[in-house]
């Protein structure tokens, strides 16, 4: 019997695979959307090889991307305006399709508060 199930187990994990192609996403024009006090905020960045460029309700935020592996980089905040904001925030993409990601995002050395969101490439 625990061999039965063990087998079934494992043909039912191996049936469901996460698609992880992170490339595409290194660079180009996205969008993230999230909900803040109650109400649906959007915002917009630009990444290419080394930055990324943020829009958000009128402001623009740049940072150094440094990529770990193909699907984790680390965000640092070029001119923080906060002891928060000097704290660089650890990315990982868990799943992709398409044009969409979902990444998982914490403060580095944070990992009791990751937070997870969805992107989506809009170029």
């Amino acid at each position: 019997m625990k061999r039965m199930l063990l087998c079934a187990l494992i043909f039912l994990n191996s049936c469901y695979s996460v698609e992880r192609d992170c490339l595409p996403f290194h660079q180009g024009n996205f969008e993230f959307s999230q909900i803040i006090n109650g109400e649906m905020k959007t915002s917009t960045f630009t990444r290419d090889s080394l930055y990324e460029i943020e829009r958000f309700e009128g402001k623009i935020d740049t940072a150094s991307i440094r990529w770990v592996n193909d699907c984790e980089c680390i965000l640092t905040k070029l001119n923080p305006t906060s002891n928060q904001d000097k704290r660089p925030i650890q990315i990982k993409i868990i799943s992709t399709q398409n044009k969409t990601y979902t990444f998982e995002y914490s403060l580095v050395g944070d990992n009791k508060n990751t937070q997870r969101g969805t992107i989506q490439k809009i170029n």
